[in-house]
């Protein structure tokens, strides 16, 4: 599965529930936070086009979802290196019992 478009869906798919529940959670919830952003942006252009409207910062929103899908890529990430690490070690105990 591809990590950086979509974090926790490898973890579901190596069977790790919890963490691929918890990563995917942070990822929609970092998404829709710049989607948000995003709609704050649009609606500030519309409104200083139409009228005098003073701009005000809606930079958290982005800021926010961006720290938020990160958190969610980079516990994907650590997830991913513990699957190899047990994979490793599951390798190296499968050769142990077959050798002669």
């Amino acid at each position: 599965m591809n990590q950086l478009a979509t974090p926790g869906l490898g973890s579901l798919m190596a069977g790790r529930m919890l963490a691929g529940i918890g990563q995917l959670v942070l990822a929609v919830a970092g998404f829709a936070l710049v989607v948000a952003w995003f709609v704050g942006v649009l609606i500030q252009f519309y409104g200083m086009i139409n009228s005098d409207a003073p701009p005000r910062s809606v930079a958290w929103l982005g800021e926010a979802g961006a720290l938020t899908f990160i958190a969610a890529w980079l516990w994907a990430l650590v997830t991913s290196f513990s699957l190899l690490r047990e994979a490793r070690r599951n390798e190296g105990a499968e050769f142990q019992q077959n050798k002669p």
